[in-house]
């Protein structure tokens, strides 16, 4: 169902022909097949431009847009237009405009301005999504389809009236039965809290003084992300029924957290994801320097860049994902957007494949004229001249990118109850579930260790030589049973916070580690958050090595683990900062270079071999090729062999 040629990475583009004059279509089609791209992705933002007005349709335009290209032999992925629901349809029914966190109604103006639990909603998008179908889902050169586009992204996930405000407490009557068990759920006593009725309870903003009950929120965003996957499956049924043997996928976001990905992808049958890697040096947040940010400023962070790619080719178990909208010039979005270095669009091209893509779509193919992206690039500039990313495009060779399996023998475990219970009460400012779990990512790619990123329950799918959890915040029963049963066979290595809560966000009644304690072997001491000028000596026994941690600090008390390191200085001072028991560590402290020596110990014990690389550079590995990517702007002498400064070789 994926779109490639002679099972060879596919190349593609995002058009917009609804935004230039029809006169330049042929032209841009031919430009687009003499590049050498195979598809082009239609109409996600066109609603008001195929609807005009209630129950008045304009197809023409699209026919023929869709007969131009395919004259050129191109092939077509449509998509669902949903995420921009037209004026007049705002005005017919105002009720399905979301509401934010300040309680004000959104206003028409942008996109998915829309509550996902909407009733209205969703059967407007059915009309739409059932008539685009029934017209183009059995076109012979409509290959698949993309439903909305980015979902829930840009704060769009919730809303905190409306529709969900309405839909929520019958949510909650469904998972929890009664109101005892649910003020038990959420610690109701507290701050005299409980409810005695299920029409009291409201979504989780506006709260006076402090914040919501960290319980309640969660639940409020598993709710949201259950409306959002609710939401979907709409347009899923209406494409399965009537666009058959095409492929359906969605283009996610960088770093999405504001839904549980391997629900939302459950009943999609590849994923797709917006890669921009210049935009994503924001996501380091606080805890990478300026001076980092600055050298990669026109590359992007090979470790924030390759995160996305490995986590989308595990949220379905290992299958190749596509990337719907590639970076291929300066982007609009991001606080900075400096201008890619030379070579920076086909090292992004090869790094997707070397993760797992077996497609690459670039955004966009002409520079926008008009509105909210009129600062952004395209492959084209505005006046129709080349831009620098058309000729990296054209000079990229796709036959030497066959699709064969990424074996990686690293897992790293990653779930979304526990991002969000981390996020709701980080108890340091400068600290995150994504700061805690990349420091784990980035040392085993420093190492050149290629990862697969997958949910606990994924372990009974696949065998690894290595399991590392970074913030498994949320411990379930199944995902207990899940880790012990991993244990048996594999190592198993855990960062701060393991366990720490139960499902329902609470803290276990005997503490940190109650579902895994037999496993793990300790028990929690106490934990400490470092403000920026505080840091805590940890000593490994054996060696008497010093590490210096920041930001977080647990220790341990043995309840039949060793401790492998301890801490020197500070109140925890001779207390277990590092434990093991059997195939099981656990690491309390945050320290990238203890990090990182603790995973190279364990990889070698099982046998992975380890490198040392240079700042800026990776090995990544597909089927029996490895390459070499250099995202410095410099040539980089790395065993012998010089490697240019923004490139990527084969590592023979």
């Amino acid at each position: 169902m994926v779109a490639t040629s002679n099972n060879v990475l596919a190349l593609g583009v995002c058009d917009y022909p609804e935004h230039v004059p029809a006169s330049e279509w042929k032209n841009h089609a031919e430009q687009q097949k003499t590049l050498g791209l195979q598809y082009v992705r239609l109409a996600e933002f066109s609603w008001a431009k195929i609807e005009p007005s209630d129950g008045i349709y304009d197809w023409q335009w699209l026919d023929d847009a869709i007969a131009t290209y395919v004259a050129q032999g191109l092939k077509i992925v449509m998509c669902t237009p949903t995420a921009t629901p037209p004026a007049w349809l705002i005005q017919k029914y105002p009720e399905i405009l979301a509401v934010d966190a300040q309680g004000q109604t959104m206003k028409f103006g942008s996109r998915r301005h829309y509550d996902h639990a909407s009733d209205i909603y969703r059967q407007e998008c059915k009309r739409i999504t059932t008539l685009m179908a029934q017209r183009y889902g059995q076109h012979a050169d409509v290959i698949g389809w993309q439903t909305d586009n980015e979902l829930g992204h840009e704060g769009t996930a919730v809303s905190y009236g409306g529709a969900s405000a309405e839909r929520f407490p019958k949510w909650l009557e469904t998972r929890y039965e009664t109101l005892e068990a649910l003020n038990e759920a959420w610690g109701c006593a507290f701050w005299s809290q409980d409810y005695s009725q299920w029409q009291q309870i409201c979504p989780p903003n506006l709260t006076a003084v402090r914040q919501p009950n960290p319980s309640q929120a969660l639940d409020y965003q598993r709710f949201c992300s259950d409306m959002i996957e609710e939401f979907q499956q709409v347009q899923i049924d209406v494409l399965r029924a009537l666009s058959p043997n095409r492929f359906l996928t969605h283009n996610f976001v960088i770093f999405a957290q504001e839904f549980d990905l391997y629900k939302v992808a459950k009943n999609l049958d590849f994923v797709a994801w917006d890669s921009y890697p210049i935009g994503m040096l924001e996501f380091f947040a606080t805890w990478e320097s300026e001076q980092t940010k600055s050298e990669f400023a026109r590359t992007g962070h090979p470790d924030l860049v390759s995160f996305n790619h490995d986590l989308y080719r595990g949220i379905k178990g290992g299958k190749d994902f596509w990337i719907m909208e590639q970076q291929c010039g300066h982007a609009n979005w991001a606080q900075y957007n400096p201008l890619p270095a030379k070579g920076a669009v086909q090292l992004w091209t090869a790094q997707a494949w070397a993760h797992g893509a077996s497609s690459v779509t670039y955004f966009r193919w002409r520079a926008s004229h008009m509105a909210q992206e009129i600062m952004h690039s395209g492959l084209l500039q505005q006046d129709g001249r080349a831009d620098r990313g058309y000729q990296e495009v054209k000079d990229f060779d796709t036959s030497q990118f066959v699709l064969e399996k990424v074996n990686a023998r690293v897992a790293l475990l990653h779930d979304y109850n526990s991002l969000w219970a981390y996020n709701l009460q980080p108890h340091n400012k400068d600290l995150n579930y994504w700061h805690q779990f990349m420091m784990f990512y980035s040392a085993l790619r420093e190492l050149g260790v290629d990862v697969d990123i997958i949910h606990p329950e994924q372990l009974a799918d696949k065998e690894y030589a290595l399991v590392v959890a970074p913030a498994l915040t949320v411990v379930t029963p199944e995902i207990a049973s899940y880790l012990t049963q991993c244990a048996k066979n594999c190592p198993i290595i855990f960062g701060p916070r393991t366990a720490f809560r139960n499902d329902s966000g609470r803290v276990a009644d005997k503490g940190q580690f109650q579902l895994i304690e037999d496993l793990v072997g300790i028990k929690l001491a106490n934990f400490d958050s470092l403000r920026p000028t505080l840091s805590q000596s940890v000593e490994q026994t054996e060696t008497s090595t010093e590490f210096s941690a920041k930001l977080w600090c647990e220790s341990y008390e043995l309840t039949g683990a060793n401790a492998t390191h301890t801490y020197l200085n500070g109140p925890m001072a001779g207390v277990a900062a590092v434990t093991n028991k059997g195939n099981v560590s656990v690491i309390g402290a945050l320290s990238g270079s203890l990090i990182k020596s603790i995973l190279k110990a364990a990889l070698g014990e099982v046998g992975i071999e380890t490198f040392t690389l240079p700042k800026g550079m990776r090995l990544s590995r597909r089927g029996d090729i490895t390459l070499v990517l250099n995202f410095n702007l410099h040539d980089v002498e790395w065993e012998g062999t010089t490697y240019p400064g923004v490139s990527f070789s084969t590592l023979n």
